[in-house]
Order: C-alpha cells, then structure tokens, then sequence
C-alpha cells in the first residue's frame, strides 16, 4: 500500500469540477488510469448533490449547467435532485470512461521526489506531476459560535443534515443564514412547523429581473479579486443577491421572509438579544453555508496570510503544480466547466516545459 502509482495528473473530485476537469484531460489525450486518475471520496456519482434532501427537486435547483459533452435533457422537475444529478453524473462518467476511483479519501498531498508530488490515500499513494484539487466546500459546513450555544437544549443541525421539512412538524425553528438554503428551508418549513423566525447578520438583498451575462460576469470578477488577494472567498451568491421569484415574493408577503437581526446569545430555550428580546425555540437550523475542504493540501503551504489561498486563474501561485477548480470565481456550475477546461491548458503547457530534452 506504501508504494505509488505514477501518473502525470491526479484529480481529487468527481462533482461538476473534477468531472468537468477528467473530460477535458481526455479530450486533449490523457489516458484514465495510465496518464491520469480521479480519486472521489463520495459512494456514488452524483457529487455533493447526492447529498442534498429529497425535497429539493430539479426544478428548484438554481442555475445547474451541463457538463461539457454532454446535455441534460428531459429531466423531470418534480424528481429530487440528488436522483437526477447522480443519474446523469454516472451516465456522464460511463460516456466518457472516466474511470472513476471511489470511495477514497485523499488524506494529504506532500512533496515528492523528483519534483512530483505524493498524494496519500486510503487506496494507497499516487505520485503525480501535478494535481488539480476539485473538492468543493460540502464537507466542510461552517457553524457558528455564539455565547450559550452549549446550553441550548433543543437541536442544531446544518444546511449539510437537513433531510426535508416533515421532521419539523409542530416544532418552533430558528433558521440562521441569508443565503439561498436559508429561504429555501423557510418556504419549505413554514407549512409544517409551529413558527419560523429568520435571523441573518446582514439584511437581505433580493434581485429584481434576470441575471445577465454581465452581472455574471461582474459577480464573478469580485470573488475572483478576493482569490488573487490570498483571502478567503465568498460565494458568488453573496455577491449576487437572492432571486426575487414566485415563491419568494409569497413568503415576503405571507411574513415567512421576515427577517430579524442576528441575535447575541442562545439560551436553553431559545435565542436572545440583548434589548431584552427572546424566541423559543425547539430547533436552531444554521443555514450558514460552507467553506472550502482543503485540509488535505496543507502539508504544500498553500495559504497566505489572508487566510485563503492565491489563485492565478485556476492555478496556485504557491505551486504551480496544483489548480484548484471549483474554488472561488469557479465555484458555480458553469464556472467550474471553464476552470476544469482552463486547468488542463495550463498542466498541458506546464508538463510540456518539463519534458526532457532529447540528447
């Protein structure tokens, strides 16, 4: 199990990026299991999205863009879509023989010998000339610390354990968080629990009309800035604004979207501010989002001072060896199509300069 397998690229990540990233490896020439692998620690295809509760069907899913090569077509809305995704994603890795390795955990990537670099496994060691990291943020919900957290006697739960609004029934929630999941989860609850309240440390901005190409464009360029910075980046979400649809519009009119601000400590029985101000509740719902798995990687020294790592395009400026795709400004659907692509031009170029001349 010590010794490695050689490969001239390792892909850590089988969702939007990491299959995007394997496409375009194999697309310019790149052999699955003889020039390249893709390591993904998920049982099944289907990415993150496997994950996610039943009651976010396909028609609720905001923005899924095809993989490259290869359309989703005639999906029912109506079906969850953890069912439609997966099932595409495997279609998807079969159509392209892909050749996907799971469930393996990548625990560290170290430096290597000869200028390579070690990835370390549960399936064994893999020595690669370089690496593009494609694993998303899922695995790493963020949860806030507030003063009495401990003491609450209710539950807390993350966006990442929520299963669907029946388990709720009759029961008093604070949901915590101005993101898409945190509406999502209001709208949901609000017929089966016995009261909401919405709490978020900023007031929520909510966008009027379609989302050009160049709000997009500008959404993604302010993420982009944060990376080539070293700081840590936010969503693009958090640049965009919430969606002002049909069902939003509802739940602001029906009082379900009523925000409050962030409370300043939770007690036994609920949450407090410190106006003397107190809601029971029987469950704390942290909507809170989610911060990049990177911890494998830091054995490289990745990170700035900032707390983030700098990204030129798709690849680190600490190594040139490693890209990260789907972090950051590629952090969306179609995003991580153009990273995954951009990726495999520069590791092409790089492994070019490296060959050896010939005598």
């Amino acid at each position: 199990m010590n010794e490695s397998r050689e490969v001239e690229v390792v892909v850590i990540g089988a969702g939007q990026a990491g299959l995007s990233s394997a496409y375009h490896l194999r697309r310019t020439g790149f052999e699955p299991d003889r020039d390249f692998v893709v390591l993904d620690h998920s049982p099944a295809p289907g990415g993150a999205w496997q994950f996610r509760w039943a009651s976010l069907t396909y028609g609720k899913v905001h923005g899924m863009h095809a993989l490259p090569g290869m359309e989703l077509t005639g999906a029912d809305p109506a079906r969850p879509s953890a069912e439609v995704i997966g099932e595409y994603f495997d279609r998807y890795e079969r159509a392209f023989d892909l050749r996907v390795r799971r469930p393996v955990d990548v625990r560290a990537v170290r430096e290597g010998d000869g200028g390579r670099l070690t990835v370390e496994t549960s399936a064994g060691n893999w020595s690669t000339r370089a690496l593009i990291n494609a694993t998303g943020t899922w695995d790493r919900p963020f949860w806030p610390r507030y003063p009495g957290q401990e003491t609450f006697r209710g539950r807390q739960l993350h966006t990442a354990q929520y299963s669907g609004p029946e388990e709720f029934a009759g029961q008093r929630v604070v949901v915590v968080g101005g993101g898409a999941s945190g509406t999502q989860h209001l709208l949901e609850l609000a017929p089966y629990a016995a009261a909401t309240t919405w709490v978020t440390r900023r007031p929520p901005v909510f966008r009027e009309g379609p989302f050009d190409q160049e709000a997009g464009r500008t959404a993604v360029a302010l993420v982009e800035e944060r990376v080539r910075q070293g700081l840590p980046p936010r969503s693009v979400v958090s640049v965009t604004g919430l969606p002002l649809n049909d069902a939003v519009r509802q739940g602001l009119a029906d009082g379900v979207l009523d925000r409050e601000p962030m409370f300043d400590r939770i007690t036994p029985d609920g949450v407090a501010w410190n106006d003397g101000r107190h809601v029971d509740a029987d469950v704390i719902l942290w909507a809170t989002g989610f911060r990049p798995a990177l911890d494998h990687l830091t054995p490289l020294r990745l990170r700035e001072p900032g707390g983030g790592i700098r990204v030129e395009g798709t690849r680190t400026v600490a190594d040139a060896r490693v890209h990260l795709v789907g972090y950051g400004p590629s952090a969306s659907t179609i995003g991580a199509n153009r990273a995954g692509r951009a990726a495999v031009r520069d590791i092409r170029r790089l492994l070019a300069e490296e060959q050896p001349v010939a005598a």
